[in-house]
């Protein structure tokens, strides 16, 4: 009924505006982040609106896969907006407006790789500015009615998109408007709704685009719900029953031979000055390392969850659950940034480097087998956590982390000879994994995959050097099923990341994941360690060989 009620670019504004705390409903939104050159102030930020495609590459390439991808979007849609009461002929005349809409709002945006640079997406201006920029809009309004009191300034992460929206919007297209909200609204909220709807969208973005054959489990998908909303409710019960002491004690010890191992990397690097060396192990001495859980719980006292008893549903929950979020970012505005706070609840089988907080992040979920048993062989714990220690570490120094200081601001602290230099190893791991084509025709992004390319090729240099100081500290245990502790090392490498994934799945991840697919992060990154042809004696005219010359030594 809102939506239908918009008849022009003020009555757009006004339930743009409305909507935000829920999550908005496309064109543009607004939030609060930690300010990228002072990582101790928050700072607003305004940015593009969601787009149904996963990536701008999908609107605006020509390649086989997009196409095909395209058509099967519009088709999707037409089947999506039968479910709001659209006839057939209805549906489909509407599925092409919103796909028309949505390429004129994916141009002007910055590409995959572009994004990746902070600098570009670090554009402060006045309000008054903005205002200029986009005129469209009565920003100070805009601002006051979403709750932002007192702002003078803002980072416009994509000033083109901003210009480019704001010429979509003198066009006075209201229709295709409010058919693409309709579609963002419906869009998010499919997993609200009912079971019909869900498995529409799983049909497409699981099953078309991802190549998935069956719909997860019922609990698997509420477990997710959890770990996304009140996941530290659920940390904390995680922790006490799955994380003992001594696995967080034996990951600390890791961690510290591989800092070690890292700052003596650094300090033996051929082609960095002195200066710039400095510079980077006091970035890396700096760098905040956080194991298991937080110190200090989220307290969700504020957020109210309703039982069915109660007159609450799963979709006004999640509603409240995007309101009280939203609300916690208002209220971080006016205050310095807390930098105890975690990014990841503790069960979540991952890890992150954060760049503002120059900071390593380790739940209590990947300090488990098959990445860590601390009660196992540790050739094979730092051939697996150990490796994922050294990545994150190494995320620090990688072509985007890299440009952030010791304290976590965008700062250049690299000398032009340095960075030349720096650019340049960087360029040929790129081009090395440009070459390599899981499908005919389906190349992998090396420049998009950089960062993740170098972090794996650190890593797994920082995790062996620091096997090494861990032998030499409490000695060698030798074979263990015939194989020698640098042996059981790779492999525990090479058993984490091997994958299989269908077609649809790798077309898909060579255009959103800035990871290589997972059956070239097994070998890639060895191929360019001396260690690795010592280990298993790899010689020219084998399989894995590639010339000393050619291989790429960063860090």
């Amino acid at each position: 009924t809102k939506i239908n009620a918009v008849k022009d670019v003020k009555s757009l504004q006004a339930l743009l505006t409305e909507m935000e705390p829920e999550g908005g409903l496309g064109f543009m939104g607004a939030g609060v982040g930690v300010d990228a050159k002072d990582s101790n102030r928050h700072v607003v930020s305004v940015g593009p609106g969601s787009l149904g495609l996963p990536d701008r590459d999908y609107y605006v390439s020509d390649d086989a896969d997009s196409k095909e991808k395209r058509e099967k979007y519009v088709l999707h849609v037409a089947k999506m907006l039968k479910f709001l009461g659209y006839k057939d002929k209805e549906a489909g005349e509407q599925a092409k407006k919103i796909l028309e809409l949505e390429t004129a709002m994916a141009q002007p945006r910055l590409d995959r790789v572009e994004r990746r640079d902070r600098r570009k997406s670090y554009n402060p201006m006045t309000v008054a500015e903005l205002q200029k920029l986009m005129p469209s809009f009565d920003w100070n309004k805009y601002f006051t009615g979403i709750g932002f009191k007192k702002v003078d300034t803002v980072i416009v992460t994509q000033p083109k998109y901003m210009t480019a929206l704001d010429g979509l919007l003198k066009q006075n297209k209201v229709d295709d408007w409010k058919a693409y909200m309709r579609w963002t609204l419906l869009n998010k909220s499919t997993g609200l709704l009912s079971t019909d709807i869900e498995t529409a969208n799983w049909d497409f973005y699981s099953k078309t685009l991802r190549g998935a054959l069956k719909e997860e489990s019922r609990d698997k998908n509420a477990l997710q719900t959890i770990n996304g909303t009140v996941g530290e409710a659920l940390g904390k019960l995680y922790v006490e029953k799955k994380f003992p002491a001594e696995a967080k004690a034996k990951a600390e010890s890791m961690i510290k031979n591989e800092m070690l191992a890292y700052e003596n990397r650094i300090n033996k690097l051929p082609w960095m000055a002195k200066s710039t060396r400095e510079n980077a192990v006091k970035k890396l001495n700096k760098l905040s390392i956080k194991i298991g859980y937080p110190d200090k719980w989220k307290d969700y006292s504020a957020l109210t969850l309703q039982s069915p008893e109660e007159g609450g549903t799963f979709f006004s929950n999640m509603k409240n659950v995007s309101r009280w979020s939203y609300k916690e970012d208002l209220e971080k505005l006016d205050k310095p940034v807390d930098k105890t706070e975690w990014g990841m609840a503790p069960q979540i089988v991952n890890a992150y480097f954060n760049p503002s907080y120059n900071e390593i992040v380790f739940p209590a979920g990947i300090l488990q087998p098959p990445f860590y048993d601390y009660k196992a062989d540790e050739a094979v714990n730092y051939g697996g956590i150990g490796a994922v220690i050294g990545h994150e570490i190494s995320h620090g120094f990688d072509d985007s982390g890299s440009r952030y200081n010791a304290e976590g601001n965008l700062i250049n602290w690299w000398s032009d000879e340095d960075l030349e230099k720096f650019t340049g190893l960087g360029g040929a791991l790129a081009d090395q994994y440009s070459q390599l084509e899981p499908l005919p025709g389906i190349k992998v992004d090396g420049k998009f995959t950089l960062g993740e390319n170098i972090g794996d090729l650190g890593g797994v240099n920082a995790a062996y050097d620091g096997l090494k100081l861990h032998l030499k500290e409490k000695g060698n245990p030798g074979l263990i099923d015939g194989y020698t502790p640098e042996q059981r090392f790779f492999i525990s490498w090479a058993t984490i990341w091997r994958t299989k994934a269908r077609d649809e799945a790798i077309k898909n991840q060579v255009k959103t994941d800035p990871h290589s697919p997972g059956m070239y992060r097994a070998y890639v990154p060895l191929q360019n360690v001396d260690a690795f042809y010592e280990a298993f004696n790899i010689k020219k005219g084998d399989g894995m060989y590639i010339a000393p010359e050619k291989r790429v030594k960063i860090w």
